[in-house]
């Protein structure tokens, strides 16, 4: 890191380095690449830029169209919640008789 390095952290105002323990310097590399090592938890994340260069990384999970279009659906997800809501009400279906590939 170097002299840059130090030089940046010690300019932290007092409000950002208070319980920033885990504070590193974040060079960017030829072709905007960054390394987030340690400061990382997720696989995936969503970013967007704010007006004054702020960079915000938001954890994100994948999801199918068709979960997402069935997450959609209040009427089935009422319908899940109804059931969950009463388990004494839900019944087994037998599936000996379905064909096993």
């Amino acid at each position: 890191m170097g002299k840059t390095g130090l030089t940046l952290a010690r300019a932290l105002p007092a409000r950002y380095s208070e319980g920033m323990d885990d504070v590193i310097v974040i060079s960017v590399q030829d072709r905007g690449r960054v390394n987030l090592g340690k400061l990382v938890e997720h696989d995936r994340y969503l970013g967007h830029t704010e007006p004054d260069g702020t960079i915000i990384l938001e954890p994100a999970e994948v999801i199918s169209l068709t979960e997402m279009k069935l997450l959609a659906d209040g009427v089935l997800m009422a319908s899940i919640a109804e059931s969950r809501g009463h388990p004494e009400r839900l019944t087994t279906r037998d599936r000996s008789k379905s064909p096993r590939f």
